[in-house]
């Protein structure tokens, strides 16, 4: 069973047309969707999912504590390490998310570093990764590392740091616009 791991930035709260499209192909084949609770992108997609009053969505969450199950679906507790805070005490849960599914589908802002985290945890595990870059409103596939490398160089992007501010303007990777996984 192909199983969908859905998540973006905490700045992204609302979902573009085609972005809910691809949310509407994944409910019409019926694939299971692993979701954070984060607010923003997490919470959004949820809020389409449970509108859409679609079921088969698993809300994984940091130490059993969810923040937003808006479908009041199965939960999944996700133990932190002791003493784990911020930004490492919420990457458990994608990291369990990372290693169970079949592909990734990540709402970029442009700027979170946590969602480029994702996308390096996907093809470090040998998995796509889909790519919604909102400010460009564009669909970019990530197979491997050598399509990592390529959009990370294009508009000199890189894996922000902590409270770094970084010039994200993105240019489309030829290659890597995304056929269709969903």
């Amino acid at each position: 069973m192909t199983k969908v791991f859905i998540g973006g930035s905490r700045k992204i709260t609302r979902l573009s047309a085609p972005v809910r499209e691809r949310l509407d192909r994944i409910i019409e084949n019926e694939l299971a969707v692993l979701v954070g609770d984060a607010n923003g992108a997490d919470r959004a997609v949820q809020r389409h999912l449970s509108g859409r009053g679609y079921m088969r969505v698993e809300v994984f969450c940091t130490n059993g504590e969810c923040r937003n199950n808006l479908g009041e679906w199965v939960t999944r507790a996700v133990s932190a390490p002791r003493g784990a805070r911020g930004f490492d005490y919420y990457a458990v849960k994608d990291e369990q998310m990372a290693r169970e599914c079949s592909v990734g589908f990540m709402l970029w802002d442009g700027k979170s570093r946590g969602t480029l985290a994702n996308v390096v945890r996907l093809v470090e595990k040998n998995k796509k990764a889909v790519i919604f870059v909102v400010p460009e409103k564009q669909f970019v596939t990530i197979r491997d590392e050598q399509d990592l490398r390529s959009f990370l160089r294009s508009g000199d992007k890189q894996l922000p740091k902590k409270k770094k501010k970084t010039d994200h303007s993105l240019q489309p990777v030829p290659g890597t616009v995304h056929p269709s996984l969903f």
